[in-house]
């Protein structure tokens, strides 16, 4: 049973998964977005344009307070998404260790310019690097 939980936990906390997942709770939350802007701006302003309803300043400002309502509502369950994979990320990674970083460049013994640990000749004062320089100097 334990292998299986964890087996579960390892396909629900994958990058893919998580992605999907925020981008279907997002993408409901900003339908709401295009409704909202749907009933409250497009929908009047063709009404009034066609000569098929007046409105009064009262209904403007019903019509933009809902619109706002909306973005607001959008806004706040991007941060409550983003703060939960903030959270699931940091706990994701209590439980590792730390990986040594490989080391990728040296000194060059002539000039003293960081290159590239393969390099056999310094690109910058084309010296050509001894082969015996060790990953020591190198780190120096």
């Amino acid at each position: 049973m334990k292998k299986f939980i964890e087996e579960f936990k390892t396909f629900a906390l994958r990058g893919n998964m998580m992605d999907m997942a925020v981008g279907v709770i997002i993408g409901g939350a900003f339908s709401g977005i295009v409704q909202s802007l749907t009933d409250n701006f497009i929908n009047p302003v063709l009404n009034f344009v066609t000569g098929g309803e007046t409105y009064t300043l009262q209904d403007i400002a019903g019509f933009a307070s809902a619109f706002v309502s909306s973005l607001v509502n959008f806004f706040i369950m991007a941060f409550v998404l983003f703060c939960l994979l903030k959270g699931i990320n940091k706990l994701m990674t209590l439980g590792r260790k730390k990986e040594e970083e490989a080391v990728t460049t040296k000194i060059c013994p002539f000039c003293k310019s960081e290159i590239d640990i393969d390099a056999t000749r310094c690109p910058h004062c084309t010296s050509v690097i001894p082969e015996e320089m060790d990953i020591v100097e190198a780190t120096k």
